[in-house]
């Protein structure tokens, strides 16, 4: 499997996984060849990648850009490190493992899943949690216990 990866904006933000790290988070989640870049945003740019793209005028966490599956996975995969990190706190998830989820998932809808309707959506947790298992981090869907 070759993976070219590019990644943006990482240098705006403090605390971020190393390029190996956010690698191999992406490839874990591949099945073949790719062409991904990683794009790390602030809010204000977030919010407006959001309302442009999508319509819908807030952050969101991650927003995935799919160019093609064959021959090749091609994507920008937009990051919105905020909320992220927001969303880890407010989930009493582990911020590393926050992101790791959300760079698989979007990896995940660059390959065509999604989850649109309920069975589409079991499919993709089920490979999520399969993929994170492996990276060696908890099920994402799991309700978090304060004070763990």
């Amino acid at each position: 499997m070759a993976l070219s990866l590019a990644i943006q904006g990482r240098a705006r933000f403090a605390g971020l996984p190393a390029r190996s790290t956010l690698a191999r988070w992406v490839a874990a989640a591949l099945d073949g060849d790719a062409e991904v870049t990683l794009r790390f945003v602030g809010s204000a740019e977030g919010r407006r990648i959001n309302r442009d793209f999508r319509g819908k005028d807030h952050a969101t966490n991650v927003l995935t850009f799919a160019y093609a599956q064959q021959p090749m996975v091609t994507a920008d995969i937009v990051l919105c490190v905020p909320v992220i990190r927001r969303e880890a706190r407010e989930q009493r998830k582990e911020p590393r493992h926050h992101f790791a989820h959300l760079v698989v998932h979007g990896v995940l809808h660059a390959r065509g899943f999604d989850h649109d309707k309920a069975r589409r959506a079991r499919t993709m947790e089920t490979r999520e949690v399969a993929i994170l298992d492996r990276l060696g981090m908890a099920d994402p869907y799991l309700p978090r216990v304060p004070g763990r």
